[in-house]
């Protein structure tokens, strides 16, 4: 089984620089892709990815159009599909899609930004503790792997510059750690790092100051996955070479 995690900025201009491509060639044609930030509607999900073959594609898309959005492609049909998490104050930026198969869940996730100035720190604590229980409630059934993008560093390790971003900048609040933190406490690992304790890898970085030559970024993209599974992950590789957006493909295979 091999799951790929990718925030990409806006799915019609990467599938616009060869999206299709790389499934098969930088990806390796993986079971279960999990997209974020799409900035498109439903329809316009399944029309630029019209050109790929093999994939189911299930999307779930913001109200508001060009903003947010998320979509899961699986060779294999879900059992079910579930859009959002169940409270339509959290549901109407398309940021939760559930995929139900028959030996485990997956949920898409792209969580909401804290925001410049942190105005939306206290919307976000809101939405870290309501997704926390949905998880919660879906593992009670069968494994989850959580994949997306948390817009959450976790540790010093996970950013480039700590000490100058903390409690200073979205996704690096004392707030947004406890949030992930009260995650993982609820019976899940962050894969990553519970394969590569020390290991420095980001999946993030601004497109200001020549960030990414610099490797100046955070890892902000995560498989969370049930105590179920963790002994079941063979690898998790944060593929920083793979372009196309600010963000990088993250890849977990069992």
């Amino acid at each position: 089984m091999k799951i790929v995690t990718w925030n990409v900025n806006g799915l019609r201009a990467v599938v616009s620089k060869g999206f299709i491509v790389q499934v098969k060639n930088e990806l390796g044609a993986p079971d279960i892709i999990c997209l974020q930030e799409t900035k498109a509607q439903d329809e316009q999900v399944h029309e630029a990815l019209s050109g790929l073959t093999g994939y189911h594609v299930h999307s779930n898309s913001a109200e508001k159009k060009g903003y947010s959005g998320v979509a899961t492609l699986s060779k294999e049909r879900p059992a079910s599909v579930l859009y959002g998490i169940g409270i339509d104050e959290h549901d109407r930026e398309g940021r939760v899609l559930t995929c139900d198969f028959e030996h485990f869940i997956v949920v898409n996730v792209y969580t909401p930004n804290s925001q410049n100035g942190l105005t939306r720190l206290a919307y976000r604590r809101e939405w870290d503790a309501a997704f926390r229980d949905y998880v919660k409630g879906l593992s009670k059934t069968k494994p989850v792997v959580v994949c997306g993008d948390l817009n959450v560093a976790h540790q010093k390790i996970d950013l480039a510059r700590p000490e100058a971003n903390y409690n200073k900048s979205a996704g690096f609040t004392q707030d947004e750690i406890d949030g992930l933190s009260s995650l993982l406490a609820a019976g899940f690992s962050d894969a990553f790092r519970m394969l590569h304790p020390e290991k420095v890898k980001y999946s993030w970085w601004s497109y200001r100051m020549n960030a990414r030559e610099k490797n100046i970024g955070w890892r902000i993209d995560y498989f969370i996955v049930s105590q179920a599974l963790q002994a079941k992950v063979k690898s998790v590789e944060v593929l920083d070479s793979v372009l196309g957006s600010d963000h990088c493909p993250v890849v977990l295979t069992w």
